[in-house]
This record gives C-alpha cells, sequence and structure tokens, in this order.
C-alpha cells in the first residue's frame, strides 16, 4: 500500500475533524458548505478505492452500516441519576441550607447551566475513540445507540493524543451529556413530515429522543441532532476538585459544552441567573425548561451524597409552564415553503412568558376538527417548541362562533389548493408561488435533481430576496456579475457556479421529472414516469386515469401529477426551462434502452469496489430492474460489497442469490 495515499486519507481526515469541530462544536465555520463537501467526498473516493485503510474514527463513519435489528442493554459503569426538580425560590432556598448545612460551611459556589430539553446520553471512550454511546435508561442500564450518536456532528470520534494529556491520558474516560433538536431542524422535519401528508411531532425533546432510537443510523443523521456535554469521568471517578474546571477541560478536549454557563459565587448570584434567562430562553435556538443547580466543589459531592434515585448536590428549577388563556379573533391559512396551507389562529394578545402572543398555529384541518375551535372561541395556547405558539384545547366556545374552511385558492399566489384522497395536508400546486419558491429552489438544485453544486440556502434566500428569479427557470438566467454581487461571493465562486447551471442543462430526463417538485413523485417515481412517457410532453398531457395504469403509480400521486400540469404557472415554468435547453427527452443511448434486467428485483447492501450505491441502483433501474431495500423471497439477487449487513444472512437463509459487483457488471451488459 502506498504510503502517499495513507497520507493523503490521514491529511483529509485532519482537515474534516477541523472543520467539523468548527461548525459544530464552535458555530464558526471556516469553509463553505461545498467546500466542506468536496473534502469528505475526497476523502470517500479514496476510502472506497482502498477499504483495508477504512477505521471506525473516520469522518465518513458517522452515517454507515445496516440498519441495526435492535438495541442491546448496556449496564453504565457508575449509574446514571435523575435530579430532583423544583418550581419554586423557596425550595431552592431550601436546596441551599441543606447543603450549607451538611457541609458545615457558611456559603458555597454554584455552577448554573441551562436544563437542556433532550435526552441523557453517556458516551465511552478507549485510548482516545468513541466506542460506546449508551441512553439514561433507568439509570442502571440503557440503550447502546453508538452507531445513532456517531451522525452528530457534535459528538467527536476520536480525541487527539496532545489533547487527552490534560485528564492523564486515561485508558478509558466517560462523558455525559443532552441529545437535543435545534429548533431549526425540528421546523425543518414538521416541514418534512407535513408535505408527506404525515403528523407533526409535538416538541423537539420528542423528536430527539424519537431519533435516536431509529433502527437506521442513516435515518438518525437527517434529524441534524445536536448534544451539550456537562460531566466527566475518568475511570469512573470525578477527576476534577471543581465542576467548573470539568466544564472548561470537556471544551478543551473538543467537546460541545453550552457556552451560558455560569460560576456563581453566591446563591444570590445563581438567582440572578435564573431569572436572567427565564426572560431569554425565547432567543435560544433550541428548548430549554429550566436551570440545572451543582455544587461546584467536587469534594463535596460525597459528603452530601445521594438518595435512591437523585444527588443532594444538584437540583433542577424548572420554569412555569408558558401558557395562557385568550380569545380567537380569526383563523387564516398560512402558505410554508414546501406549499402546505397551515391554519393560523389570529388572538387576543396576550401575555405568555414575558413575551406578547398575537397568533398560534392550529397545524391542519384535521386538528381544528380535533380541538372543535371556531372563530370567537376562548383557548388555551402554549409555547412550546414552535416558531409560533399553539392552541392547546378549548376553554370556551362562543355562542356566535364562527367555523374556519380552507380556501380553494393560494391566498399568496391564487393558485389551485390541492388536496390528494386520504391526505392531510392542503397545499398550492403552483410550485413558482413566491412563499414557496425558496424550498422549490432548493429541491430543484438538490444532489439527486439537477446537481447544482455551491447553490446552497444562503445564496438562494439572497437571489430570491433580491429578487434576481421568480422561479427555478430564473437560475439559467443569472449571469456570472450577478451571481458575483451577491455576499461571500467572488469571481471564481461566481463562475464555478455558473459552470454548474450550465452543466445542469445536460442532466438526464427523470432528474428533471424529480426536479420540477411534483407532488409525490419522488426518485424513483419520476424514473419510471421517465421511462414510460419518455417526454415530458407526453406526460404532461397524461390523464389520471391513464396514469393510474403504471405499475407503481397509484390514484393520489396519479391525482397529483394531473393536478401540477393542469396549473398554468406550472406549465408557464415548463416552457420556460424548455427554453433553457433542459432534457425534455429520456435519452435512447443503449444503456438507457437496455431491459435486460426487466422485471428483476435487486437489494443493494456493503461497499462495492467501484460503483457507489446510487450509482448501482441508477444502473440497474436504466435495464429495466428494480431496487428495494429488504430482502424477501421475491428478491432476485442481492448485491453484496465489504462489510455487508444482517440483508446478506437473511439473502442466504431464504436461498436468494448472492452476487458481486463484478457478475452486476455482466448482467449489465
Amino acid at each position: 500500500m502506498s504510503t502517499t495515499v495513507e497520507k493523503q486519507i490521514e491529511n483529509l481526515r485532519e482537515q474534516i475533524r477541523h472543520h467539523e469541530h468548527r461548525y459544530y462544536v464552535l458555530d464558526d465555520p471556516e469553509i463553505s458548505d461545498s467546500e466542506f463537501d468536496r473534502l469528505m467526498r475526497r476523502l470517500r473516493d479514496l476510502e472506497r478505492e482502498h477499504p483495508e485503510l477504512i477505521t471506525t474514527d473516520s469522518p465518513t463513519q458517522r452515517v454507515g452500516g445496516e440498519p441495526a435489528a435492535q438495541f442491546p442493554k448496556v449496564r453504565h459503569q457508575v449509574p446514571m441519576l435523575s435530579l430532583d426538580n423544583t418550581y419554586s425560590i423557596e425550595e431552592l432556598e431550601d436546596f441551599d441550607r441543606r447543603v450549607r448545612s451538611l457541609s458545615g460551611r457558611s456559603h458555597v459556589q454554584y455552577v448554573g447551566e441551562l436544563k437542556l430539553d433532550g435526552l441523557s446520553m453517556s458516551l465511552a471512550y478507549e485510548h482516545g475513540l468513541l466506542t460506546q454511546g449508551v441512553t439514561r435508561g433507568n439509570g442502571v442500564e440503557g440503550e447502546d445507540v453508538t452507531a445513532n450518536v456517531k451522525t452528530i456532528g457534535s459528538v467527536p470520534l476520536r480525541i487527539e493524543k496532545e489533547r487527552l494529556g490534560a485528564i492523564g491520558r486515561p485508558e478509558r474516560f466517560d462523558v455525559r451529556g443532552e441529545v437535543v433538536m435545534p429548533l431549526k431542524a425540528f421546523e425543518r422535519l414538521n416541514r418534512e413530515r407535513e408535505a408527506a401528508g404525515e403528523p407533526k411531532f409535538a416538541n423537539p425533546r420528542n423528536s430527539a429522543a424519537g431519533a435516536i432510537r431509529l433502527l437506521d443510523s442513516k435515518l438518525v443523521a437527517r434529524r441534524k441532532l445536536d448534544m451539550f456535554h456537562y460531566y466527566l469521568l475518568v475511570d469512573g471517578k470525578v477527576p476534577l476538585p471543581e465542576h467548573w474546571n470539568i466544564l472548561d477541560t470537556l471544551a478543551g478536549l473538543g467537546f460541545k459544552v453550552n457556552p451560558h454557563r455560569r460560576l456563581c459565587a453566591s446563591f444570590e448570584e445563581l438567582l440572578n441567573y435564573i431569572r436572567e434567562w427565564e426572560t431569554k430562553r425565547q432567543d435560544l435556538e433550541y428548548e430549554i425548561d429550566g436551570v440545572v443547580v451543582k455544587v461546584n466543589d467536587t469534594k463535596l459531592w460525597g459528603a452530601l451524597g445521594r438518595t435512591a434515585k437523585s444527588p443532594r448536590w444538584a437540583i433542577a428549577y424548572k420554569y412555569p409552564a408558558r401558557q395562557a388563556t385568550t380569545t380567537v379573533k380569526n383563523i387564516s391559512a398560512n402558505v410554508g415553503r414546501t406549499g402546505i396551507l397551515t391554519p393560523v389562529a389570529y388572538l387576543e394578545p396576550v401575555d405568555v412568558g414575558g413575551v406578547t402572543v398575537s397568533r398560534a398555529t392550529l397545524h391542519n384541518m384535521d386538528e381544528i376538527g380535533r380541538l372543535e375551535v371556531r372563530i370567537g372561541d376562548t383557548v388555551l395556547i402554549q409555547r412550546a417548541g414552535e416558531v409560533i405558539p399553539q392552541v392547546l384545547k378549548v376553554v370556551t366556545h362562543a355562542e356566535d362562533g364562527r367555523e374556519f374552511h380552507m380556501p380553494e385558492h393560494c391566498p399568496v399566489c391564487g393558485g389551485e389548493v390541492f388536496r390528494a384522497e386520504g391526505e392531510v395536508a392542503y397545499r398550492c400546486i403552483n410550485v413558482a408561488c413566491p412563499a414557496q419558491l425558496k424550498e422549490s429552489l432548493l429541491h430543484f438544485a438538490g444532489r439527486r435533481a439537477m446537481n447544482i453544486d455551491g447553490l446552497g440556502e444562503a445564496l438562494v434566500d439572497q437571489l430570491v430576496d433580491r429578487g434576481l428569479v421568480r422561479d427555478a427557470a430564473g437560475l439559467y438566467g443569472l449571469s456570472e456579475e450577478q451571481i458575483a454581487a451577491l455576499e461571500r461571493m467572488g469571481e471564481k465562486s461566481a463562475s464555478n457556479l455558473k459552470k454548474e447551471i450550465e452543466k445542469s442543462k445536460s442532466a438526464d430526463f427523470p432528474r428533471l421529472v424529480f426536479a420540477i417538485g411534483i407532488p409525490f413523485v419522488g426518485e424513483r417515481t419520476a424514473q419510471i414516469l421517465a421511462d414510460h412517457f419518455v417526454s415530458l410532453d407526453r406526460l404532461a398531457n397524461a390523464s389520471a386515469e391513464e396514469l393510474s395504469q403504471i405499475y407503481e403509480i397509484g390514484p393520489k400521486t396519479a391525482s397529483g401529477i394531473e393536478k401540477f400540469f393542469a396549473e398554468s404557472r406550472n406549465r408557464e415554468l415548463i416552457g420556460k426551462l424548455r427554453a433553457a435547453g433542459l432534457q425534455f427527452q429520456q435519452k435512447q443511448s443503449s444503456l438507457s434502452r437496455n431491459q435486460t434486467l426487466a422485471g428483476k428485483t435487486f437489494v443493494l447492501t456493503g461497499v462495492l469496489p467501484h460503483l457507489t450505491r446510487d450509482e448501482a441502483t441508477e444502473r440497474i433501474q436504466a435495464a429495466g430492474g428494480r431496487v428495494t431495500g429488504s430482502v424477501s423471497k421475491k428478491t432476485d439477487y442481492v448485491v453484496a460489497g465489504a462489510d455487508p449487513g444482517s440483508k446478506l444472512d437473511k439473502a442466504r437463509s431464504l436461498d436468494v442469490e448472492v452476487i458481486g459487483e463484478e457478475r452486476l457488471l455482466e448482467l449489465l451488459k
């Protein structure tokens, strides 16, 4: 093995670890997302060419492997205790008196930390490498969710040796903390679920807890979880005399520690800290529900002792629930970034936890029906993890209350409002609707769609806000000068982006079908439609009845496609894309017309020597085959590469033929 390749790989890993720390821990990135992605792609390519050099702490291993069948139980080396809760200052004063009395001191230093509303987690490191991530569970044992923890960018996979000197380079140490879902990630997840017709999650904490227990780490990675670390054990013991020093040491080791912690020299300082964050918590990017109070002197921890479940040296002060009662003055539909119409209640302004609230979400028409809420009713509202508060229940029905009905036309653009049979969501069908334009552009430019590298959220925001782009076709009319004038863009970056936009004109026809944003049409459905209709014109003129007769196209999808092309604004967009020179027909290459795998079903597992998972899937589908995610008796072939998972075992148990990449390529010929 060439030492040059090894050095290249290790150099890339060091660069990526550095930039992950800057981005996820320090929130101070030095390079753009596209530059980071290029580094990661280069590392993946090298590791694919030299799989024997892949290590468990490589940044590429944050997401990988087959879904877990279940999570094994693991006993904690030291129990993970829960904290006693208090809701009153009087009880907090009692806690302070007990601490001073038991310690024999007239005053005690405390550390105040924001009480994150998430999921407690314990991480084990051996010789600096992350070896295990375990949930709190019942405090004595929890679930081993290591693969899922590795997807969290703020969790270091490896601690450098020079940093470990701060704690004596132990063979093993444990770090504990809280896994949270940032509010932006929570809101994006709910938008995606709403767009898919799925019920929205109630709050970020439930979303984080549910995500960390998903059996497929690839799905966990999409939830964009974060983790703050607050506790350190070296060989099962607290290593430093002060908790404040422990937090600083964790930060020095490369762990993300909450920056809003405070060392309080007196109980009065602690009370000021608690009051300060009760009013400031709405400015945070994550949910908190109080403040954790810990005695700073760790030598006192042993003297103060613990109850069966909780330490006597720490307590959680919880803020009062942020709820209030008010009147619904009106209800109207708000159009979100994905085109979903969400009913919003406009309220008689009311103070909720120090903030004046004048509107609250009603989620969808099913929720309005469940609550039986009408205009004029008195309702209970709550601020909890939403951009705007939510209505919890009706307190009093107004005698003259008026029912709300979803409008037939979009209140922003006038486009038709469409609701598929069996769906919760109502949506504006016009992909160029100003309310959903940014999301439409990001989808259009995505890697699996037109693959316009470098066109991320920050640039899309500027292009739309400055009026430079009014629909996806507008991207093709941008000049290098216009792009270069945007923030954080220079001549070279503008030139590269312009080349990417031009290159996308040659993207295969199925990518265009996926990119234009037809309701319920994902990648697989786009490929089926492209193969069946061959041209966009034929697809655009197909009836729902004709579409429903295609294998794998159900009535809901067929109706969505027909409605999409019936919208005049979408027809106008398609005309502009045609004028820009995009591929409106399926290529008649020998690859795309090769149907030697027609009717055959494949499952992919492991890392193939040369083809990526996406490339193998595309080539199988182009030859008429189907690629599914699970092995069954109906599977014809399982294509296995390096490090295959449980799918290989299942294939053997069902006598399904297992082949490698070489045999797959022969079949594709």
